[in-house]
């Protein structure tokens, strides 16, 4: 707690941690209403398969990160408190009870979910379940697509435990050889017998599909490890099974990398040989299994017992996204992404359309195909001089990748700065950059503990006038296929300030020119968290003042600490705050004298919210055309502000200035379809969607940007349904 905090301009405020919620707590939360959405009967069932998927992906990402890094810090004798007063231990105990609900309501939906599916003649059965015809089909599919891949393995004194791959799912045995007369007793007695039971491990190899569908009529399934039990016998021909259990193992995965590295593409390949083998953080079983087998695995692998799980269901839910695409009728209604209008005005010349106004495309309700074509239209112009693009993460076989290929190949000067930390994706980074560097382009890798998270995109071009460059900044990645479903910004701009500070911003990230003063965007580690704090603290002003005074922000997670401080100086001045929080949130909103003026919702819904937007209303409240917006790469987050090159861009053509305010914030603040709302305790409720006082009724900001164009996309000014939003926003005021 800073000394600013207690003085005097802060009375009526709570000096102690309990003014914030835990951050893993928060995200655990987060995943409670995904979950949700896998219940939501509202959503075709195969859609709710999904939300199911994601909920398991995210705890495991959450067990391999969050959890693993506070298990690092109390091994290290590290038991400090979070921003909450929470210690290490505290943490990790109230992880454990919450996962442990979390998990026992996700096997509850998937329950339900396979009574919905078998409703719509979908079933998972067991072996029990399984027909003699389909027994037949499933002996030849097992020895010739599965036996030739598993590998089972004795564990006994001579051998040691083996290795189990992060997130791999296992069988456990205990055998007795069988006597070789009657397949039964022991009667003439084998080196077998005289050594008792014996144990055996079978990994389920991760290149094999979890779900086997049977052929037939009906849409059956058989999960792999049922179709292995259906046929030990094969893998272990003159032995009897007495005891039998299914396992899954969570490993840590955070990378540790040298401070002060040389070669950073070596020391990362390192470093992701060790993630391979990182210590086992939580341990699943699928019950039933015998004690003994759990007593000698929780032994075997050295996991805490507050982090081992027994679940009576699936392990691994994470696998029944393979289900999804059984019957697309059960799916979302197709939506295909429009193409923005403008570029096709100017016969599909990205150049000329931009050069005639900066333009916003709204993904995924507009194509990312307009990114690529963007840089493919660099690549194959003969009068571009050059392209600058940085990469955080993109897709298996990028469109992106081969358009900066092309380029380089072509004798255009391409830079790329790549970052080898995007978590998960440092392997497929490291292949891209040598790909990069084999067709002439010049990569930079940045440094260890400055992770470039900004998204842009700069080219040159050689016009009649002289050098014009044209510029993109995103909110999102360079990642064609995420881009289908998450909801992100692409600012195209020739704003000769804009180009320039994004030259600048490159010139940070491959030279480190901490120097370079910025015209017009904000950048982290520089200036990110300084300019967010004049403008919060302008708003208090003008509040003081009598002027009105509001403050609109859309993003993923709000952690930081001292902009949640300034939020609530800015509540107890009386500025009208109203947050769009998708995931982590440590603010505690609507506590009378401290955060009574701040409104806090999470959208969670068919697309995923990944969008930065914050508005300012510069005195003269929101919506207005007077009003600061801005687009970002950034959460607001110690990491976002403090250890990551991030952008903060301001919206000044007035199209796109009233595109961002009065139709993407304003339909995120008026939908009450997938939003909730939290409290002040920490509690997420569910906005109610019934017909209000000349509200419209239930409104989905989801299902509005599917079917209205957008403002500076299009290619003619004409009537707009912002007003329309405009209009609600303030009567809901």
């Amino acid at each position: 707690m800073t000394d600013k905090f207690a003085s005097e301009k802060f009375s009526g405020l709570p000096l102690g941690p309990e003014r914030f919620i835990n951050r893993e707590l928060s995200w655990l939360a987060f995943n409670r209403r995904v979950i949700e959405e896998a219940m939501n009967a509202a959503h075709p069932i195969l859609e709710r398969v999904r939300f199911l998927s994601i909920s398991a992906k995210n705890i495991n990402e959450f067990y391999m990160v969050r959890a693993a890094g506070l298990m690092v810090q109390l091994r290290g004798g590290h038991n400090h408190c979070a921003d909450d007063g929470m210690t290490v231990q505290e943490q990790l105990a109230a992880i454990s009870n919450e996962s442990a609900i979390i998990l026992e309501q996700q096997q509850g939906c998937w329950a339900i979910l396979c009574d919905a599916l078998r409703e719509e003649g979908i079933s998972v059965v067991s072996r029990q379940d399984i027909t003699e015809p389909e027994r037949v089909w499933l002996d030849r599919y097992f020895m010739e697509q599965i036996f030739p891949v598993l590998t089972p393995t004795a564990i006994d004194l001579t051998q040691p435990f083996p290795f189990i791959p992060n997130l791999g799912l296992s069988l456990i045995l205990e055998l007795k050889a069988r006597n070789p007369a009657t397949g039964k007793g022991n009667a003439n007695k084998t080196v077998e017998d005289d050594l008792g039971p014996v144990r055996a491990l079978v990994p389920l190899a991760s290149q094999l599909k979890r779900f086997i569908r049977i052929p037939g009529t009906a849409t059956r399934f058989i999960t792999l490890e049922n179709l292995i039990i259906l046929f030990l016998d094969r893998l272990f021909p003159g032995y009897q099974v007495i005891d039998q259990g299914v396992f899954r193992v969570v490993r840590d995965t955070e990378l540790e990398l040298e401070e002060k590295a040389e070669d950073l593409v070596r020391v990362m390949s390192t470093a992701l040989e060790r993630r391979r083998r990182g210590s086992v953080i939580r341990l699943t079983f699928m019950t039933p299994i015998a004690l003994q087998l759990r007593g000698f695995i929780v032994s075997a692998l050295d996991v805490s017992g507050a982090h081992v799980f027994d679940i009576d269901g699936l392990a691994g839910l994470a696998d029944i996204l393979e289900l999804v695409d059984a019957r697309p009728e059960l799916q979302f209604k197709p939506y295909h992404s429009r193409f923005p209008e403008r570029i096709e005005a100017f016969g599909g010349d990205a150049f000329a359309a931009i050069k005639a106004k900066d333009m916003i495309v709204h993904h995924p309700y507009e194509s990312f195909d307009v990114v690529v074509q963007f840089l493919h239209q660099a690549a194959d112009d003969p009068s571009v001089v050059s392209i600058k693009q940085s990469l955080y993460r993109t897709s298996r076989d990028s469109p992106i990748i081969g358009a900066l290929i092309k380029a380089a190949e072509a004798g255009k000067s391409v830079t790329v700065m790549v970052e080898l930390q995007a978590r998960f994706d440092e392997e497929a980074n490291i292949r891209w950059s040598r790909d990069l560097e084999r067709a002439g382009a010049q990569v930079i890798f940045g440094s260890v503990n400055l992770k470039t998270h900004a998204k842009l995109s700069l080219i040159a071009r050689r016009e009649k006038s002289g050098l014009k460059s044209y510029a993109h900044f995103g909110t999102g990645n360079y990642h064609p296929v995420n881009a289908r479903t998450y909801a992100d910004l692409s600012l195209f701009t020739s704003d000769r300030a804009l180009c320039r500070d994004a030259a600048r911003l490159f010139n940070l990230m491959t030279g480190y020119a901490r120097s370079e003063k910025f015209e017009k965007i904000a950048v982290s580690p520089v200036n990110l968290r300084e300019t967010l704090m004049a403008h919060i603290d302008g708003e208090i002003d003008h509040a003081r003042s009598g002027r009105p005074a509001a403050i609109w922000a859309k993003m993923n997670q709000l952690v930081d600490g001292d902009i949640i401080d300034a939020l609530y100086r800015a509540s107890n001045a009386g500025v009208k705050i109203d947050l769009v929080v998708r995931g982590i949130c440590c603010l505690r909103p609507g506590i009378p004298g401290v955060s009574e003026n701040i409104q806090v919702k999470s959208i969670v819904g068919r697309f995923l919210e990944h969008a930065r937007i914050i508005c300012f209303g510069a005195g003269a409240g929101l919506p207005s055309k007077d009003a600061k917006v801005f687009i970002s790469s950034a959460d607001w987050m110690p990491r976002n502000l403090n250890r990551r090159i991030e952008t903060m861009v301001p919206l000044e053509n007035p199209t796109v200035h009233a595109q961002v305010l009065d139709e993407i914030m304003a339909a995120n603040l008026k939908d009450n379809v997938q939003s909730w709302s939290l409290g002040p305790d920490g509690g997420y409720q569910r906005l109610k969607s019934e017909t209000e006082d000349g509200a419209g009724g239930p409104f989905s900001a989801h299902a509005y940007f599917m079917t209205n164009p957008s403002l500076s996309g299009r290619s003619t000014k004409g009537p707009t349904s912002s007003k329309i939003l405009k209009r609600l926003i303030r009567k809901r005021k």
